[in-house]
Formats: C-alpha cells, sequence, structure tokens
C-alpha cells in the first residue's frame, strides 16, 4: 500500500472529472459516483419543493429561517462532500457566501440513497458529517419510499424515525410544517 497523493493532487484530479459524474474527497480518497438517476432527482427536487417555505425572507409566508441550498460542494475539515440537500439556519449563513466550497458546517444534510452511493453514505460520510458538528440528518430512499431522521448527539446519530409510503410527518428540525412525502415517490 502506498502514500496517499497529497490533497492537492486528490482536489485537481476531482476538479478534472467529467460532469457526468459526481466526485467527493473522503479522508484524502477520491470517490466517484455516477450522476443520481431520475427517482433520484425527482425525490430531491420535491423534497426541497416542500421545504421551500423555511428558506423566505422574513415576513414571507411559511417558517423561513433557514437557508437550503441543493448539492453544494462542502469543505469540511480536508473532506469534500456534496450531499443531495444541505441547509443552514439563518443566523449562522446570513448571506450565501459566491464560493465554489462552502466551508460553514451546515445544520441539516439529506442524503437521496442510491445503490451505488448507499454504503458510503450511511457509514463514511456519516460518520463525518457527525464528527464535523452536522445536527440533523436525513435519508430519502424513493426505491423504498423511505425517510430516516436524525439527530446528532455527540459524535453518534440518534435515529428519531423511519416514515414510509404516503405519510404526512413533522421532521426534525423542520416539523414546524407538514412533510407529504407520497410526492415525493410520484412517478
Amino acid at each position: 500500500m502506498g502514500d496517499k497523493p497529497p490533497p492537492e493532487q486528490v482536489y485537481e484530479a476531482l476538479e478534472r472529472l467529467p460532469p457526468h459524474v459526481v466526485g467527493e474527497i473522503i479522508e484524502g480518497e477520491l470517490h466517484v459516483s455516477p450522476r443520481p438517476r431520475t427517482l433520484h432527482g425527482r425525490a430531491a427536487i420535491r423534497l426541497s419543493q416542500q421545504l421551500a417555505p423555511f428558506d423566505l425572507e422574513l415576513g414571507a409566508e411559511g417558517p423561513g429561517g433557514w437557508v437550503i441550498l441543493p448539492e453544494p460542494e462542502l469543505h469540511l475539515g480536508g473532506n469534500v462532500l456534496v450531499p443531495d440537500l444541505a441547509g443552514w439556519r439563518r443566523e449562522r449563513m446570513p448571506e450565501i457566501p459566491d464560493v465554489t466550497g462552502v466551508e460553514l458546517v451546515p445544520d441539516w444534510l439529506c442524503e437521496v440513497l442510491s445503490p451505488s452511493t448507499e454504503a458510503l453514505d450511511r457509514s463514511r460520510k456519516m460518520t463525518l458529517y457527525a464528527r464535523e458538528g452536522v445536527n440533523h440528518l436525513w435519508f430519502v430512499d424513493p426505491r423504498i419510499q423511505l425517510l430516516e431522521v436524525y439527530r446528532r448527539e455527540g459524535n453518534h446519530w440518534q435515529r428519531l424515525g423511519a416514515y414510509t409510503g404516503s405519510a404526512h410527518v413533522h421532521a426534525e428540525p423542520f416539523e414546524a410544517r407538514k412533510l407529504n412525502l407520497g410526492s415525493l415517490w410520484e412517478r
């Protein structure tokens, strides 16, 4: 087993990847995954639509208080991660930075699971998210129509619930509004 290449070389390799793949750097290793399939993308966009009232200006109709971004490139503790959705409480991110890599740890992340990325999402990335201080993590699995909700407790995750099918749920940290899970799975 040889030495790992320097971080600059790994990031340069990430930047050279073609646009039809997603690259992430986890503990100094470049991980390349195919672009998400259509049901994955549909679930992510439908979830972001339902969370839109949280990402409103003060005084607008909805709870507000959040900045929610699709597929941000996160630079956390030397890692480069690309979750499907990320959210920051507005008081922590009063203005969205115009950068390629966001260094501010999100308050909430959502990973839409795919066969090619599920093991990585549930193991190494989940561990990194806890270690870096993300407070809430959701896994959405459109194949089996499942939402899993987690809250960080120290460096570990507490599973708060698992919701399936067309349930209407109040899920932390967005419990102020009911989510219609059935819309995430519509074809």
